[in-house]
């Protein structure tokens, strides 16, 4: 009996997000996926539509990356249908998450976000994570978007010089 290849893509996503204890971003599996070349972008936007609006993955934005999660019905669906994704496929996601780990966990820790706050000025929210616990969370009121779109952007950039001056300073 012949797979769908819809579903086959399904369960790469699950099975992808499965292999790791951080989430990952869409563009961190759309990369491998379309590198791969198993699929199309547009292919592979649906799926991840699907499995968001059946409860296999969660998604949450920040500024302009999606983080993907699998949940607990991700998980139990990957558990009874992965058997149907060959091993040279399974191969190929480990490979790829074992050489690329520490850069998929660094990009996906390190967030930045800002918002307008009731009082008019501008909140950059700054974090990094390391194995989902906040080593430091910090939210900075600033006059204008424009910084607080700076603060982001440099957050990114020098966000464990950062970290390092100020454990430095506090111990």
């Amino acid at each position: 009996m012949a797979q769908d290849p819809i579903t086959l893509y399904k369960l790469i996503v699950l099975y992808m997000l499965d292999r790791v204890n951080f989430p990952m971003t869409h563009a961190q599996i759309s990369d491998f996926i379309l590198e791969k070349e198993y699929t199309t972008f547009l292919t592979l936007q649906q799926i991840i539509g699907e499995l968001t609006e059946a409860g296999m993955i969660s998604t949450q934005s920040i500024r302009n990356r999606t983080h993907l999660s699998i949940t607990t019905e991700g998980k139990e669906t990957l558990r009874f249908f992965e058997n149907r994704i060959g091993d040279s496929i399974k191969e190929d996601i480990n490979s790829y998450l074992q050489e690329k780990e520490f850069d998929l966990r660094n990009e996906v820790s390190v967030l930045a976000d800002y918002f307008k706050a009731t009082s008019g000025e501008y909140e950059a929210r700054l974090v990094a994570k390391d194995r989902g616990i906040s080593l430091i969370d910090m939210t900075l009121s600033v006059p204008t978007k424009d910084l607080a779109e700076s603060i982001c952007d440099n957050w990114q950039k020098k966000n464990q010089e950062i970290y390092q001056y100020v454990i430095k300073e506090l111990f």
